[in-house]
């Protein structure tokens, strides 16, 4: 019987060995791949039985080891390459060089303490999210080799970022998909009693850290932000999913004339809200709140125009078999978003679907412009900042996309 713990070959340490099966693509590994899918591992009852977050060395067919992996038999992501040497040993220390290396990057890039301080595989910590919001880190722990280290990870990110308090998010498709419970807790310190300020792109943010949406601010779509606000100076904004009025508020403290953010959570828009009257621009902030189409479809009819139209919504194809209809609901919202553009103004049209490329996401937006009877030149194309780094090696890492037609 084929076995995937090794009988013949040492493992390092005390660790169990899995093996890749020989069709399975060792080479995309050693390239710097982070994953082995299920269907890729020689697998039996041992392996099976082996708690989701077991540490192991992943051998190719040949039995050469790979690397030091975690393994999820619960999971279609099986293993996630944690390091290259098969004798690392992940510890505090280990979590320590990852986390200083995270923060190098951001300090660099950014002159306050808000940002993605870790995105998952691009930064060395596979399943890992970690959103820091100036003496407060939230993580998401969406691997269970994470939630198994979560001690020794909360540990570092403290010694090394010398935060006060630590949280940890448990929402999220993710975590299911990993066998995880839904239960969020304090790592370290306290939790805030409300939302907090988070100051960006010139405009002032609320953050809800416990109760919001992921964990609390899309932090990535901050350079897009910043690109619809440089053409924002006098001009009619409509931010659509606007959340708590990400590009709205940054439009608004570039200068807008007006902002309308549309939202259906009213949790959302009261933030959004406060965000406003805190950059001292609520006189000229309004919210409406409802279902997306339908509101673009009454604003038509109202014949309500605005210069700058952005719309950012939630993933329509968050996996490969539901990317037809996502890009079908994307073309709808161009179609209706750009009845409502000004001659010569301005539509953004935002995905943060990793199943749809960026060249179907963008045919999809064309299309929906088209059946408007609109005309569009694409004048700017945008992704995800520099907090959260692409894995050349992994599409999903980079998620995002933002289009901006000038109608």
């Amino acid at each position: 019987m084929t076995t995937s713990i090794s009988e013949s070959s040492a493992p390092v340490g005390d660790l169990p060995t899995v093996r890749l099966k020989p069709k399975a693509n060792a080479r995309a590994i050693r390239h710097g791949f982070p994953w082995v899918y299920a269907n890729e591992l020689v697998t039996d009852r041992r392996t099976r039985s082996k708690p989701a977050g077991t540490l192991a060395v992943l051998e190719d067919d040949g039995r050469v080891p790979l690397g030091l992996v975690a393994l999820n038999p619960d999971s279609k992501i099986i293993c996630r390459m944690l390091d290259r040497d098969p004798q690392a040993t992940i510890d505090v220390a280990w979590f320590e060089t990852r986390l200083r290396k995270a923060l190098h990057l951001r300090e660099r890039v950014f002159d306050a303490p808000y940002y993605r301080l870790v995105h998952a595989e691009a930064d060395g910590l596979p399943g890992v999210v970690i959103d820091r919001f100036g003496d407060i880190c939230v993580v998401q722990p969406n691997a269970a080799w994470a939630e198994t280290l979560l001690h020794e990870l909360t540990d570092a990110l403290v010694a090394v970022t010398g935060v006060s308090h630590v949280l940890k998010n448990a929402s999220g498709r993710t975590r299911s998909l990993e066998g995880l419970d839904d239960a969020s807790a304090v790592l370290h310190g306290s939790a805030p009693e409300g939302p907090i300020t988070v100051p960006m792109n010139d405009a002032v943010y609320m953050a809800d850290l416990t109760g919001g949406q992921k964990t609390g601010l899309y932090l990535d779509q901050r350079a897009n932000h910043a690109f619809a606000a440089s053409l924002a100076r006098d001009a009619r904004v409509l931010d659509v999913f606007s959340h708590v009025g990400g590009f709205s508020l940054a439009a608004l403290a570039a200068g807008a004339q007006s902002a309308l953010a549309v939202d259906g959570s009213a949790a959302a828009l009261a933030l959004a809200e406060e965000g406003a009257k805190a950059s001292g621009c609520e006189g000229r902030f309004q919210t409406r709140q409802g279902d997306a189409f339908e509101v673009l479809t009454v604003l038509a009819e109202e014949g309500a125009r605005f210069d700058l139209v952005i719309c950012d919504p939630p993933a329509f194809a968050p996996s490969k078999p539901s990317v037809d209809a996502g890009l079908r609901a994307y073309e709808r919202v161009a179609r209706l978003a750009a009845t409502l553009v000004a001659e010569n103004g301005t539509l953004g049209l935002c995905s943060c679907s990793h199943a749809a490329d960026l060249s179907a996401f963008r045919a999809a937006c064309a299309r929906g412009i088209g059946r408007s009877g609109r005309r569009g030149s694409l004048i700017y194309t945008g992704f995800a900042g520099p907090d959260h780094p692409q894995l050349p090696q992994l599409a999903e890492s980079g998620y995002l996309k933002s289009i901006f037609f000038q109608l």
